[in-house]
């Protein structure tokens, strides 16, 4: 178990080191267009081929996994922040305030999130740049799921509203931020960086979903999603090219849950 968690580490190590430094990996942008070439087969100019518009599948394979690894993580913390404000408020209020902030919380948490992430991002405009769809998409996955982490997060906060060492704190004058700041917030982040790590697989998940059913990020720019999303044309089907999207995105999301798992054991 030990060795597959230190191959994770290394492979997640060399994913966002290629990702950074994906200029040096590959001297091709993944929206040139070789119009000569459609659908070509593997080459040493281009190792995966190309697709039906002629555009080099492995500079966009690189690509696509910059935008689903670097901004996932951008999207959980996104996520942590509002459950931090959100579930810290309610349990160490407590009292009307923590009923309501939970009625809003089981409001979400019976929605089914992926139908609502879909459903909201359907409403906004598509004919965006880019840039655009980027930050709309991942700022919708961390403002939507918050819920899950803020009922983790107020339960933690009210076990400290009632602890002893916080009450010895308000007895030697301790109040105000300084209380929080000093005393709540410290206890506090052992459980926002494990709900950070569980968010990250869930939200490059969530992206690749919405990339399939084109409500992802734009084209030209490529993501994991928009690259599972050719394989559902046929006509394009490269039998040399279609797996590696796919087993990009699952050995990635593996490797995050044997991270995940990592970092719990440490923690304990």
């Amino acid at each position: 178990m030990k060795l597959i968690r230190v191959a994770a580490t290394l492979f997640m190590g060399a994913v966002l080191a290629a990702c950074l430094f994906a200029g040096l990996i590959t001297h091709l942008s993944y929206e040139q267009q070789f119009r000569d070439l459609p659908d070509a087969a593997p080459s040493r100019t281009h190792p995966l081929g190309t697709d039906e518009l002629g555009r080099d599948r492995f500079s966009r394979l690189v690509y696509g996994t910059r935008v689903s690894l670097l901004l996932a993580p951008s999207a959980a913390l996104l996520s942590c922040i509002l459950a931090a404000l959100i579930g810290g408020i309610a349990g160490f209020v407590g009292g009307y305030v923590e009923r309501c902030i939970l009625a809003a919380m089981d409001l979400f948490l019976s929605l089914p999130w992926l139908f609502l992430l879909i459903t909201v991002r359907a409403l906004l405009p598509l004919n965006v740049s880019p840039v655009v769809s980027v930050v709309i998409t991942f700022a919708l996955l961390g403002c939507l799921g918050w819920a899950a982490a803020a009922r983790v997060i107020c339960a933690g906060a009210r076990r400290i509203r009632n602890s002893d060492f916080l009450l010895l704190a308000r007895a030697t004058g301790v109040g105000g931020w300084r209380l929080i700041w000093r005393h709540v917030i410290p206890n506090l982040c052992p459980v926002l960086s494990a709900q950070f790590w569980i968010s990250i697989p869930v939200f490059i998940l969530a992206e690749a979903n919405l990339g399939i059913l084109g409500l992802g990020v734009a084209e030209p720019l490529p993501s994991w999603g928009s690259l599972l999303r050719e394989l559902e044309s046929f006509s394009t089907f490269a039998p040399h090219a279609w797996q590696f999207a796919p087993l990009a995105l699952f050995v990635a999301i593996i490797s995050c849950f044997h991270l995940v798992l990592k970092h719990w054991e440490f923690s304990a």
